[in-house]
């Protein structure tokens, strides 16, 4: 056996056993919550309020980056350019929909040159509340993560200066820049390029859905088969790993915690967290997917190789927790995953600047 395996196996095995503890503790708390004044229901909003979180109807504050109108604004043009782009094809929107959950048509993203990238693009909804962007947490925050794809060869193919110079060369992004970072003599920069573009994602929240309400005291928010979903997401440990304001996307964990994955849904090249840390405990670690609107946006994993969430919740039961949910259990707990979807913002597709005779030509080349 490979020395580099035995403290992996190590912690996976210390993984799961804590989470066999968490599913104790999870009926454990409810057990202690319940009283003679309190009822059932009562006992499982309380356990519920102590793991999750709402989304807040306003938008949050972002850190080093307060959030303006005219920088959400500029914001959102710069989202939806595809000029900024090596080809004139390619923009944010292009890998995270607004319309179709925040990502694309999957499994994995295709970029320049029909390049087709080895991952599922990640949501972009409700992105501000996770811990890091990325699956493997590579970027610490939006701003870090808005400067990745635009560089990225397999994606948008382009250059900061690239950026810079298709930004200066028309005059209304040059205006918008000024309004947006007023304090700056020379604002069209590419950090700005990414401060705006964060700060436009920052309110790109979802709140109001079924089960924000529900935990907000509105017991009839939830139906009683969400309901019954909710509770097994609870007492099985799904929210061991699955929890907060954004119900996952706040840790990292091995995929194949109890058994590994096939090499479809894991492909042995792609070992997540580890190109990060170069640390051998994270070989196929990422970050626990957000599971906010998780139901408008199939196919699932970082691989893209699920196209039923019901057979996903079965993977996960299998390879994370060691259990084989039964078909009514899977069916509870997808129609639980159902209560997540929120409110989406309505976005109005942008009128662009026009380009002028400086403005970069679409280059197909590599």
């Amino acid at each position: 056996m490979p020395s580099c395996l035995v403290p992996m196996r190590g912690i996976v095995k210390k993984l799961a056993w804590e989470l066999h503890l968490v599913r104790k503790l999870s009926v454990a708390a409810v057990a202690m919550l319940a009283s003679s004044q309190a009822s059932p229901e009562d006992d499982w909003m309380r356990a519920a309020r102590q793991i999750f979180k709402p989304i807040p109807s306003s938008v949050p504050a972002v850190k080093d980056n307060p959030v303006t109108h005219d920088k959400v604004e500029l914001g959102k043009m710069l989202f939806f350019d595809p000029r900024l782009s090596a080809s004139g094809v390619i923009s944010c929107n292009s890998c995270h929909n607004l319309a179709i959950g925040g990502v694309d048509a999957g499994p994995t993203s295709v970029g320049h040159g029909w390049q087709q990238g080895p991952r599922r693009a990640p949501t972009v909804y409700n992105a501000v509340f996770n811990l890091a962007q990325f699956w493997d947490g590579r970027a610490a925050d939006l701003k870090a993560q808005a400067k990745g794809p635009v560089q990225a060869r397999v994606e948008m193919n382009a250059t900061p200066d690239h950026v810079v110079d298709t930004l200066n060369s028309m005059s209304d992004y040059v205006v918008m820049f000024k309004k947006a970072f007023p304090n700056e003599a020379s604002p069209v920069t590419f950090d700005n390029f990414a401060k705006a573009i964060e700060a436009f994602e920052a309110t790109l929240i979802t709140p109001a859905a079924p089960f924000d309400q529900y935990l907000e005291g509105d017991t009839t928010a939830l139906n009683d088969q969400q309901k019954a979903g909710l509770k097994l997401f609870m007492e099985t440990g799904c929210s061991s790993c699955h929890n907060g304001i954004n119900v996952g996307g706040q840790d990292y964990f091995p995929f194949g915690v109890i058994e590994r994955p096939s090499a479809t849904l894991l492909p042995a090249s792609d070992k997540g967290r580890y190109a990060v840390t170069k640390a051998a405990s994270d070989e196929y670690v990422f970050r626990a997917a957000p599971l906010r609107n998780v139901a408008l946006r199939p196919p699932y994993f970082h691989s893209g190789q699920v196209w039923s969430l019901k057979q996903a919740v079965g993977v996960m039961g299998e390879t994370q927790l060691g259990i084989e949910l039964s078909d009514k259990e899977k069916n509870d707990i997808v129609a639980f995953l159902n209560s997540l979807t929120g409110q989406l913002p309505n976005i109005e597709y942008p009128k662009l600047p026009t380009r002028t005779d400086a403005t970069p030509r679409p280059s197909l080349g590599r």
